[in-house]
């Protein structure tokens, strides 16, 4: 019988939240979202939703996932460990080896912090009723508002009519405008023999590699030389934007991708962490800090290093993480 299995990609660095989100540690098993991580929230989030569990991880992360697991309880789950991360069109693909190809994947990466799990709930049956028809489903998000950070979705009802790079703020706007562009969330639901079918349809050379380095695997991991063969390329680039299978759930829930300052300071600051009248924040330490001539600022502090930076720049932490020396990584 065909399963639903709830397939976390975890394999991210979260280099927009560094200090914060370290090679050693990302963002996802930090528990500054409450009591538990966003790790352990996505799959508790997804337990009654499906009848099991696997974690794509790397060399890097698999065993702060396993700890992240046993906290909160969950002791069967599979695990597929990357040598190297070759992007999520190869990190999907062995998920998809890893399962009979009549059984559902419930896509969801491992950082995203979802509210309204009612409707996350209903949202979430829609695609897996979908996939059986062997649609490959996108969860698209209705806007809140015009966000530069996401990728967007342009449909139909349960049509996609397009995808659209990450906008300027007057393109987003318009977006907001027209009404029918949602937030890609990066989320996805299929048949995983559907899925290998488009993957080898389309980018032939992700699926032929895919398909030997886990052939090639040993107990959990994957062999490095094989991975390595790999081409590093997003699912949306392989599948997404050129299958015919494409359908779309609108989706209303709350979420944020947590990927950004801007998205944490919000967060943060709804829950009660403390602003001057100024609107500036300080995370990480209780030293007395006080902002001179500058408003919606943030200051992050941990043990071996600081950033400061104006609330509309968060997207631009990427670009100090990519400069980094390993040591600060």
């Amino acid at each position: 019988m065909a399963r639903i299995i709830n397939i976390i990609l975890s394999g991210g660095v979260g280099s927009r939240l560094w200090p914060l989100s370290r090679k050693h540690k990302p963002k996802q098993y930090l528990n500054i979202f409450g009591e538990k991580s966003l790790f352990q929230l996505t799959a508790i989030r997804n337990i009654s939703l499906c009848d099991s569990l696997t974690v794509i991880g790397n060399t890097d992360n698999f065993e702060l996932s396993s700890k992240a697991l046993q906290e909160i309880d969950v002791q069967q789950y599979q695990q597929i460990i990357e040598a190297s991360p070759r992007n999520t069109a190869a990190a999907i693909a062995f998920a998809a080896f890893s399962a009979d190809k009549d059984d559902i994947l419930l896509i969801t990466p491992s950082d995203h912090l979802i509210e309204a799990e009612d409707e996350y709930a209903r949202c979430v049956n829609e695609a897996i009723n979908l996939a059986k028809q062997d649609s490959i489903v996108t969860f698209g998000l209705v806007p809140t508002k015009p966000e530069t950070g996401f990728g967007y979705i342009q449909v139909e009802g349960n049509n996609v009519l397009g995808f659209r790079e990450k906008p300027n703020l007057e393109t987003a706007q318009e977006f907001i405008v027209k009404g029918n562009f949602l937030w890609n969330s990066g989320m996805f639901c299929f048949k995983a023999g559907i899925f290998l079918e488009e993957l080898k349809k389309y980018q032939p050379e992700v699926y032929t590699k895919s398909e030997i380095a886990f052939n090639a695997r040993v107990g959990d991991s994957l062999p490095l030389e094989e991975s390595m063969n790999i081409p590093s390329i997003s699912v949306d680039y392989a599948v997404m934007e050129k299958t015919d299978r494409l359908k779309v759930v609108k989706s209303n829930f709350k979420w944020s991708d947590m990927g950004s300052f801007e998205s944490l300071y919000s967060y943060l600051k709804k829950n009660g962490h403390p602003t001057d009248e100024h609107g500036n924040m300080v995370i990480g330490t209780n030293i007395y800090t006080a902002f001179l001539g500058i408003r919606k600022s943030i200051l992050v502090a941990t043990d071996d290093a600081i950033l400061i930076l104006k609330k509309e720049k968060a997207q631009k932490v990427k670009d100090v993480y990519e400069n980094l020396g390993t040591e600060y990584k």
